[in-house]
């Protein structure tokens, strides 16, 4: 049980009966969020590519959604890819057939590359730009109707606050305009759909997350030795969920920072016994 478990999870802050929509949700962070709402009651539209076992990636959409049933939630899995138009459409439509509406959009698929200029494939550049940027603006774009007719709605991006420190830029310039882009939509959705009531944030953790996204890149099984398991991720997104949505929107969060504001001080439990001083903190920040 988690801090965030124990002391904040009150009648009051559930997603029992809430039906969330999240892209690449079968593994890592975003099934992490998903567990963390099934555990409530909520109902989960899980929309990824992975229909089959991969040989470098854990689980496949009816895997994780298997999990979510068996953690308390419904779920529905629908195989689509976030940069195809008819996919995100048909996903959107899913839920609101399936559960009669859409409370919550978690923007969650992402690629990574962290390769220069210089060296990027552009075929490696372009899945970033489509799945992150493009990928983003379609759930969020197709989901804003349904959203509207919710009580508390929301859409939460896994994505930086937007730091114009060239460090960032330089270092890694196509994987920044790619995370950068996710943000630049929730900045704008967050002022146009102001009045709609939508509640619209990024949340972005302060260090390493132990995903197969990581462990998979060049050094990756080191790299995640000083990452967090990715409950903390699932603890903050609930938190911001279960706020109202009029008055937090426009926010780029980190874990900790949202954590904190629940009264969370302590947070060695999702350290995964790696040592506070040995932990790696994420980029961007």
């Amino acid at each position: 049980m988690t801090p965030f478990d124990e002391n904040h999870n009150g009648p009051a802050r559930t997603l029992n009966g809430k039906t969330i929509l999240i892209s690449g949700g079968s593994r890592g962070i975003g099934l992490a969020i998903a567990l963390r709402a099934a555990r409530d009651g909520a109902n989960i539209v899980l929309m990824a590519k992975t229909a089959e076992p991969h040989p470098r990636l854990e689980g496949t959409v009816y895997t994780a959604a298997g999990e979510l049933t068996e953690a308390g939630g419904q779920a529905h899995p629908v195989v689509g890819d976030v940069r195809n138009e008819a996919d995100v459409r048909a996903a959107v439509e899913a839920a609101v057939e399936h559960f009669g509406g859409i409370d919550i959009v978690i923007n969650n698929a992402s690629a990574i590359d962290l390769s220069s200029t210089k060296d990027i494939d552009m075929k490696r550049y372009d899945l970033m730009a489509d799945i992150n940027v493009r990928g983003t603006l379609m759930l969020s774009k197709f989901s804003i109707d349904a959203l509207s007719a919710a009580p508390n709605p929301h859409i939460l991006t896994l994505s930086p606050p937007l730091n114009l420190d060239p460090k960032w830029a330089g270092a890694h310039l196509p994987y920044t305009m790619a995370k950068y882009g996710m943000s630049l939509t929730t900045l704008g959705l967050a002022a146009e759909l102001a009045d709609q009531g939508i509640g619209v944030n990024s949340l972005w953790p302060c260090t390493l997350i132990n995903t197969a996204a990581i462990r998979n890149m060049p050094g990756g099984e080191q790299i995640v030795t000083g990452a967090r398991g990715p409950q903390i991720m699932a603890d903050a997104a609930h938190a911001v969920l279960t706020r109202g949505a009029r008055t937090t929107t426009g926010n780029f969060y980190t874990d900790e920072q949202v954590l904190a504001e629940e009264g969370v001080t302590d947070f060695s439990v999702y350290n995964s016994g790696t040592p506070k001083e040995r932990l790696v903190p994420d980029i961007f920040l």
